[in-house]
């Protein structure tokens, strides 16, 4: 502490204490692992920042003066104030309390791997809060980098620039086609990527300008624009396909949605879907969102934040 010229430390104050606690210097000392000589030069310093005595000595015994008396509560408080910012601290960095701010796409709450790796982290870790937000893959790159949040869940689609940014590819997105239940397609077991080339279709997209799914999914289809129509939700393009607008090209946890007279079927012949990512920041510096990914599996690759 250094108030108009006091140069009190907390050791002092620890020191002070330690004496008072057991009236004695030779046990406080003990206690402290320090000399005894030590202990008494340091209650000196304090005493005459006090301007007094703090102790009355005897040959067998320690006693507060009235100055020492007043002074031991306080002593008290600071210490366990010092002692509690230090404990808040370490349980920052070791992410032990805090909020993560996660935006995510919904495939990752169909795909159950949002769900699960709140539940696993909520577990380890009960005291972190968990913020989420419901935002398109570009919107999350921008905004991690921004820092208006931590960690971003989204497909591998309409990202733009990534560089900088820590990618883990969590989850593959296999894909799935929704479809009137009154389509001619409905009656198959499945749908084949050959047989959608005559049908006009429903595609996810970021944003009207987003050509990413048709480019890295849907490569034919860039031949005949017309018959493509790009949405910017998953329950977007469903609600087109129950309007009998087209077939929707879907990722196949999206089956969970179910919704009268809509119909889902397997894809066969087509390209993997996209992967589903989590997104970071490289130079992450809150422990609780280190934690986080360090906890997250990566059976695609992309490490977590060491």
């Amino acid at each position: 502490m250094d108030d108009g010229g006091w140069t009190v430390e907390l050791r002092h104050l620890r020191y002070f204490v330690a004496v008072a606690d057991e009236r004695h210097f030779g046990r406080a000392s003990a206690l402290l692992h320090v000399t005894q000589s030590t202990l008494s030069a340091q209650v000196q310093a304090l005493e005459r920042e006090v301007g007094g005595r703090l102790f009355s000595r005897t040959s067998r015994r320690v006693e507060l003066t009235e100055a020492g008396e007043l002074l031991l509560p306080e002593a008290r408080r600071a210490l366990a104030q010092a002692d509690r910012a230090l404990q808040v601290a370490r349980e920052s960095v070791h992410g032990e309390t805090g909020t993560i701010r996660i935006g995510f796409a919904g495939v990752a709450v169909l795909q159950g791997v949002l769900s699960a790796d709140l539940r696993d982290f909520g577990q380890a870790h009960p005291r972190v809060g968990l913020a989420l937000t419901e935002l398109p893959p570009a919107a999350q790159i921008q905004a991690v980098r921004d820092g208006a949040l931590d960690l971003g869940y989204c497909p591998d689609l309409g990202l733009g620039d990534t560089h900088g940014l820590h990618v883990i590819r969590r989850a593959p997105t296999p894909l799935s086609v929704a479809l009137r239940s009154d389509h001619a397609l409905a009656s198959a077991p499945s749908v084949t990527t050959s047989t959608l080339g005559t049908h006009d279709l429903i595609v996810y997209a970021s944003s009207e300008e987003d050509e990413t799914v048709l480019s890295r999914l849907w490569p034919g289809a860039e031949e005949d624009r017309s018959r493509v129509r790009l949405v910017g939700s998953t329950l977007g393009a469903l609600a087109l396909a129950l309007a009998g607008a087209g077939i929707a090209l879907v990722p196949t946890a999206t089956e969970r949605i179910a919704l009268p007279g809509l119909a889902y079927r397997p894809l066969h012949g087509a390209p993997p879907g996209p992967d589903l990512l989590i997104l970071g920041r490289h130079d992450e510096t809150s422990g609780a969102v280190r934690a986080y990914l360090g906890g997250v599996p990566t059976p695609l690759g992309g490490a977590p934040v060491p």
